[in-house]
């Protein structure tokens, strides 16, 4: 028994230590990965890299020296991306796929496609989502439906893709994007919104408590970004403590490298608002979404 709870605290200690690496200065600790070219010979495959946060990553995996594998319904803006990166980054590969989210079949072939290309994936983000919901009631189920189509069961099939592989491999880690939404029920428009990321984060989860299980070496990680301006939200009104696209794909593909099971994205203020969020009575909750 003893033995059992050294154990659990020598993994607790150490996956704290991982969320205070997350924590500390992404651009002071991206760029020691930098000059380590940490992602040397490996590769990221990432979904919805066309624009927003998948882009930013992509840009920040070349730097760091990854091969990439792009997808996402834009091939136009892909095939930029691509001549873009690997004109300022000639030594990594990069090859992209158009790939709607919301075809469940494609994602296993653009996955296996990808996997046939590199030989390995050793790191797949389940990126691609969309933000739009409505107020539950309101005449708007078709909208929801498809939000939550998109952002879970979309997302279901690129975690089963991915874990296929990764299975196969016996390696790999599996990033998944949920939202600081997820954390608590949220009211009007992000009500279905907040539950699609919600049972995302609870997926990815059960994904990693099935690792532990079986004792697979394979890495699962939740990333819940805070307000982060986008394309996808380039219209909406200024929010508390949003950052531009840059400082939070910083945050995130920080969080990422340093193998965190979970992380509050920028973590200042996040960390503390989302445990604080968890208690939270839904009045205060309300006031914060006003």
């Amino acid at each position: 028994m003893q033995n059992k709870l050294v154990k659990l605290v020598a993994n607790n200690a150490r996956h704290r230590k991982n969320q205070i690496v997350s924590a500390v200065r992404p651009s002071s600790y991206l760029k020691d990965l930098n000059k380590q070219q940490i992602g040397k010979g490996k590769t990221v495959l990432i979904t919805g890299a066309s624009s927003g946060l998948g882009e930013g990553m992509a840009k920040l995996f070349a730097k760091l020296g990854y091969n990439l594998a792009i997808c996402a319904r834009r091939i136009d803006r892909l095939e930029h991306l691509k001549s873009e990166l690997m004109d300022k980054y000639p030594d990594i590969r990069v090859e992209c796929r158009t790939l709607d989210v919301s075809d469940y079949d494609a994602i296993f072939e653009v996955f296996d496609a990808f996997t046939t290309d590199f030989g390995h994936i050793d790191r797949m983000i389940v990126n691609a989502g969309v933000g739009e919901s409505r107020r539950i009631g309101k005449g708007r189920f078709e909208t929801n439906r498809r939000t939550v189509e998109i952002n879970f069961i979309s997302a279901l099939a690129q975690c089963e893709a991915a874990m296929n592989i990764f299975r196969t491999q016996n390696s790999g880690h599996l990033v998944v994007i949920s939202s600081m939404s997820a954390v608590r029920g949220m009211p009007k428009h992000l009500t279905a919104y907040g539950a699609s990321k919600a049972g995302l984060a609870h997926l990815a989860e059960g994904i990693r408590a099935d690792m532990l299980l079986t004792k697979l070496p394979i890495k699962v990680s939740t990333i819940y970004p805070g307000y982060i301006r986008t394309e996808i939200n380039e219209n909406a009104k200024p929010l508390p403590f949003e950052v531009d696209t840059d400082t939070g794909t910083k945050a995130i593909v920080t969080a990422i490298e340093a193998g965190v099971d979970e992380a509050y994205v920028p973590s200042l203020p996040w960390s503390i608002v989302g445990k604080a969020m968890k208690y939270m009575p839904l009045q205060v909750i309300n006031k914060a979404n006003k």
